[in-house]
């Protein structure tokens, strides 16, 4: 057999990296996906956060210093997703920081 031609069992894996990829890649698109419910979910803290501060300052400086929350939807990347929400509390004042 000359050096430039395949052999059998070359010709046979030929395909497999193609096949094996088709795989997996329902799997990388579900991490892709989680991982990116996760940065909106992230997100939506965050703004929760700065939404509590916010309010807490308004009732300080309204002379209502007390425990205050915020809640935030996150937002869902696929519709079937349940709703969820974030809550964040906060305490401006004496004794709350």
């Amino acid at each position: 057999m000359s050096p430039g031609t395949d052999s059998s069992a070359d010709r046979g894996e030929a395909g497999s990296a193609s096949l094996e990829l088709v795989g997996a890649l329902p799997f990388l698109l579900a991490g892709i996906l989680v991982a990116a419910q996760l940065a909106l979910a992230g997100a939506s803290l965050w703004s929760a956060a700065l939404a509590a501060r916010a309010k807490a300052r308004a009732a300080l400086v309204g002379g209502k210093a007390g425990t205050v929350s915020a809640e935030a939807p996150v937002p869902r990347l696929l519709p079937g997703l349940p709703p969820l929400s974030i809550v964040a509390r906060t305490r401006l004042g004496p004794g709350g920081g």
